[in-house]
Parts: structure tokens; sequence; C-alpha cells
């Protein structure tokens, strides 16, 4: 299976349209959150995912709520649930985790116990995506430093998926690592390729 992931598209058009110029040529599209720009533009800047909404999965991320994202789209939305996609399970969960207390807007954030409890319930998945980072990959901020989500990482150390796709730290978009046998990637808004076994 060919997997086009990607995050962070707040209202990007350019970044949206070459992404959906390629889905062709992808079996999957994952959207790892930040669609919108602080909660604002959502329903009419992901209308265009409706063309490949059967092949797309999405989660949330800080810049849109759960709610709001699940109510501009057909596309399913993921926030500490799974659903099966051509023989795969694919958890997600959205937001950031854990809060900024500096951030410059009213950010959909979840705290580091929620997160847990909500990731206990997911026993397997094949691809977990999380808008955050786990701790310690992908997750070094310019100014704040490590923000990456220790609930996260320890979900894909107990879970282990082939991939955890995430975003939300611009500051490493394209930064990959591993958490055991799980391959992580910081995806950003770039067409992000890639392969599953069949």
């Amino acid at each position: 299976m060919r997997i086009l992931a990607f995050s962070d598209l707040h209202l990007d058009v350019a970044a949206r349209d070459a992404i959906l110029a390629a889905a062709g040529e992808a079996d999957l599209l994952i959207g790892a959150g930040d669609f919108a720009n602080r909660h604002e533009g959502l329903a009419d800047y992901i209308a265009p995912f409706e063309a490949v909404a059967d092949k797309t999965v999405f989660t949330c991320g800080n810049n849109e709520t759960f709610a709001a994202l699940r109510e501009s789209t057909s596309v399913p939305v993921l926030h500490g649930t799974t659903i099966e996609r051509g023989g795969l399970v694919i958890a997600g969960i959205g937001c950031g985790i854990p809060p900024l207390t500096d951030a410059p807007f009213v950010s959909f954030d979840m705290e580091e116990d929620d997160a847990e409890a909500m990731l206990s319930e997911i026993d397997a998945a094949d691809i977990l995506i999380s808008h955050s980072p786990p701790k310690g990959i992908g997750d070094a901020h310019s100014s704040a430093g490590s923000i990456g989500s220790i609930a996260v990482a320890e979900a894909a150390a107990r879970i282990a998926p082939r991939f955890l796709f995430c975003g939300h730290v611009h500051d490493c978009w394209g930064v990959r690592g591993t958490i055991g046998t799980t391959e992580v990637a910081n995806l950003g808004p770039g067409l992000n390729w890639f392969e599953t076994q069949d």
C-alpha cells in the first residue's frame, strides 16, 4: 500500500492542491492535523478533500477542535479511535499534547494524563497518527525546547505500530526516528510517501 501523509497545512492552498494532485498515486492519504489557522477557515479549506474521502483519514490538530473537524468533512477523524483501511488498522489522537503554557491563541490541547487514558483504549494498530510528536523525536521547538508527548511515546512503544505519523512542531518537519520497530515521522505539509508490505 502506498501512503501519502502530511500535517500542518494551516490553510496553505498550494500545499493542499499539491497533495490532492498527487492523491491519485496513493492508496491511502493521512492528514495529521492543523488544517485551519487559529480555528479559522476550516470548512472551506478542507472541502476539496471530499473528492478522496474514501481513502483519507484525518486527526485534528491544535488549530481546530475534534468536533469542528468532524462536522466539516466526511473524512473519518480519529481521536482516541481506530479505523481499518486496506487491511491496516489506523489509530489516531489529535490536539496538542501536552498544552503549551504560552500559546498565543486558544489552542485545542490535552494533558498527558488524559492522553494516556485515551490511548490506553487502543490495543493494536499498524499506523498511529498523532498531531503531537512523541517525546524526544521530532519535538524540538526553537524556543520551548522538547515539547513532545510522553503518553504518545509510551503508546507507540506498547502498541508497536509500523508507523507513527505526527506534526505540530514546525521546526522539525522532515525529522524521522524510531521507537523500537516503529518508524516515527514529523511530516509537515509536503508530499511524504511511505510504503507498506501487502
